[in-house]
């Protein structure tokens, strides 16, 4: 397996989404373990991390973004993986325009990362515990990339074998998946049968309880931070 062959097509797939979006930043490709360091159950399909990088070949450095791409998403093929390039680019343009796409360090996704991803050529639609995270292909976008699709199917040979017991069900970046984000982080939790607490980003920190079916249908919003309101990690 050529490992060097995925990783410039990863790149060309990158300047390819650089040519139609000149606010993607420039990033270092990195590729490694998905199943490692995350929760039972999850997979961390990628991420966006802004400033990771130095180059020692400036004597002024500037820190450069790294784009990290799990080996074991890559099993879903060209097209869902060019779906996480697109996710982790619209964290990419977040971060240049300065807009605050992500809270909860940056595991929960809000309504503006969805403006982006779909400004980017995706769709978006909210996912358990994380927000507006699972990604597919909007309708279209496989054409304006068919080149690089083709390019990442032919450097797709093999994936990582994910650590443990493989995660159950769809994890990333197409239909009913999620790919990663800054953390990048996909999966389930169990839902208790007296609702959710949710929390904003008041300080402190106002909280109130609804069914998991009403915050599938959307965001609810605080009136005081204007932030949504995310499900707690302490009941």
């Amino acid at each position: 397996m050529d490992a060097s062959a995925l990783v410039a097509a990863l790149e060309a797939t990158w300047s390819a989404i650089q040519l139609q979006h000149p606010d993607v930043p420039d990033v270092v490709v990195t590729l490694g373990a998905g199943s490692i360091g995350v929760p039972a159950g999850a997979l961390k399909l990628g991420h966006f991390a802004a400033e990771r990088w130095v180059s020692n070949e400036s004597k002024d450095p500037v820190g450069l973004a790294e784009l990290f791409v799990g080996g074991e998403g890559l099993r879903r093929g060209a097209e869902p993986v060019l779906a996480t390039l697109l996710h982790e680019a619209a964290h990419g343009v977040a971060h240049v325009r300065g807009i605050k796409d992500t809270s909860r360090q940056g595991r929960y996704h809000n309504t503006r990362f969805k403006v982006l991803g779909e400004e980017l050529g995706l769709t978006i639609t909210q996912a358990p515990t994380i927000g507006w995270a699972s990604t597919e292909l909007a309708p279209g976008t496989a054409i304006e990339y068919v080149d690089e699709i083709a390019a990442l199917a032919s450097a797709i040979v093999g994936f990582r074998d994910t650590e443990g017991t493989a995660p159950a069900g769809s994890t990333g970046g197409g239909k009913g998946g999620t790919a990663g984000g800054h953390d990048g982080v996909g999966g389930g939790s169990r839902r208790p049968k007296n609702g959710l607490v949710l929390v904003c980003e008041c300080s402190p920190g106002r909280r109130i309880r609804a069914s998991s079916a009403a915050v599938e249908c959307g965001p609810i919003v605080c009136g005081v931070c204007s932030a949504d309101f995310i499900e707690s990690s302490v009941a």
